[in-house]
């Protein structure tokens, strides 16, 4: 089978800082991770092989077990990070630069005396930092959930990782239901999540099937799958080679290959070496076939 690499993909520079951040921790057993560091198990696993402790992703609020706490690249609001800091010694803080720059636009946004509208997944760990320092907000995950909503200014700001294309129809539903309002919104779409969707689309012009390499936990990896889907492109999501199916691709003779923003490289070289050894048919014409697939 010929693999076809995505010009943008795998990690991008957040997560690389987060686990050098993690990787150069004198004494991990020292440290709890509040959270997960990355969306991605096999990553968790070895921070737990090497000694950390970690905080479930859902459950962060369990009594301090060490010294040391570290934030993930996700982030956390201002209060829970002021928790933290009563409950340890000390803080390593890996929070993505870009990520803090929506905080600090949400509440700017909320200084202006607006209501404030995150375009977002509710109940991301992402999302939930954003919205723990905001005294009002609506969290919006597409354009079918904007309403009237009531304000005479709204301001607006999105997770980093959202489709621009996602963000462009749900700002322009709120212009459509709030035509009186007074608007102001500000793009937290992070440019690596730009860049590696944009080669997503080019990719899907050259395959039969995509395959998107990255954690079932991961949110862009899943927006990377779902775009695949609304291409009408066959795409399947593994988190490792030993979950790719020879079966399920069929005839496709060429295949793209995507990854999500915390998957190791080397994950991503295993799997291209496993797709490359296994035969498929030799169909003609060029990339046929829009069907989704999961």
């Amino acid at each position: 089978m010929r693999v076809i690499r995505a010009d943008e993909m795998g990690m991008c520079f957040g997560v690389k800082d987060a686990l050098h951040a993690a990787r150069s921790v004198p004494d991990p057993v020292q440290v709890t991770i509040h959270g997960e560091l990355v969306h991605n198990p096999s990553v968790i696993t070895q921070l737990r092989e090497a000694g950390f402790q970690q905080s479930p992703e859902h459950h962060r609020r369990a009594p301090a077990r060490t010294p040391l706490a570290l934030i993930t690249a996700h982030g956390v609001s201002n209060v829970e990070r002021r928790r933290l800091a009563a409950a340890h010694t000390g803080l390593i803080d890996t929070t993505c630069p870009l990520v803090s720059r929506v905080h600090d636009a949400a509440l700017a946004l909320q200084t202006e005396g607006r209501h404030v509208l995150l375009i977002g997944t509710p109940g991301h760990v992402e999302v939930r930092g954003i919205v723990g320092d905001l005294v009002h907000c609506d969290v919006v995950a597409d354009a079918s959930e904007v309403k009237g909503y009531g304000h005479q200014r709204l301001g607006v700001v999105c997770q980093t990782t959202m489709p621009p294309e996602v963000v462009a129809d749900v700002c322009a539903r709120i212009r459509r239901d709030n035509p009186r309002a007074d608007i102001r919104v500000i793009d937290t779409v992070c440019q690596p999540t730009r860049l590696r969707q944009r080669a997503l689309l080019e990719l899907v012009r050259q395959v039969h099937a995509v395959v998107v390499v990255g954690g079932r936990g991961s949110n862009n990896t899943r927006r990377l799958l779902q775009l695949c889907h609304d291409q009408r492109m066959p795409a399947l999501q593994v988190e490792s080679a030993d979950d790719l199916a020879p079966a399920w691709f069929g005839d496709a003779r060429t295949v793209g290959l995507t990854a999500g923003t915390s998957t190791l490289d080397e994950t991503i070289n295993e799997v291209q070496r496993a797709l490359e050894q296994i035969e498929t048919g030799q169909p003609t014409g060029p990339p046929a076939g829009r069907a989704a697939s999961a």
